[in-house]
């Protein structure tokens, strides 16, 4: 028998829902809310872009320890391809699954031919022009072809950096994304260039 307080909506006889119809209904106008917001929130990580933190003095002057950026993932996406690295980015990567991201620029490009002599990074036997470091590169290194589905980066503070010197080409698919926008601190605000 049914309560005839209560009609079969689970209204209270004076026009009010009844408490566990109330709990009932806001329950599911939070999970209505939430589950659509977490599924675009990972699609969006795994799919477009992801948050990150700058550790170390690698890539100064430009990049600074914790420094936050956002890394874009479509343009390097193996299933989308938008336009692949090009000579001069900044990509987020690890050197193996295990590893910590590390971010460092991209010198060179596979079927590159790249070579450090005297303080010069040479492209193809063409010296590289790089406003972005730090100061000069020490250290011979190379000749080094860079194979197919490879990059080949360095850091831009050269002294002080864990990079493809100490690595060697990097797989393509060892690239997270590439370093898009700097939002924290505010006076960093802006594009990575």
């Amino acid at each position: 028998m049914q309560d005839p307080s209560h009609n079969s909506q689970g209204e209270l006889s004076d026009g009010h829902v009844s408490p566990g119809r109330h709990i009932l209904r806001v329950l599911r106008e939070i999970l209505e809310t939430m589950i659509p917001a977490v599924i675009i929130a990972l699609l969006i990580n795994l799919l477009l872009a992801q948050a990150t933190r700058v550790y170390g003095q690698s890539m100064e002057p430009n990049l600074h320890t914790d420094q936050r950026l956002v890394v874009e993932k479509v343009s390097y996406n193996r299933w989308w391809p938008v336009g692949g690295p090009q000579r001069g980015d900044v990509v987020v990567f690890r050197v193996d699954p295990n590893s910590d991201l590390l971010i460092k620029r991209v010198i060179g490009l596979p079927g590159d031919r790249v070579e450090i002599r005297s303080g010069q990074v040479s492209i193809n036997g063409e010296p590289l022009d790089e406003p972005y470091i730090s100061g000069p590169t020490y250290g011979d290194y190379g000749p080094v072809d860079v194979p197919p589905l490879h990059l080949l980066v360095l850091g831009d503070n050269r002294g002080f950096s864990n990079d493809s010197r100490a690595f060697g080409p990097l797989p393509l698919d060892s690239v997270t994304g590439r370093a898009w926008f700097s939002y924290w601190p505010p006076d960093q605000w802006g594009l990575v260039q």
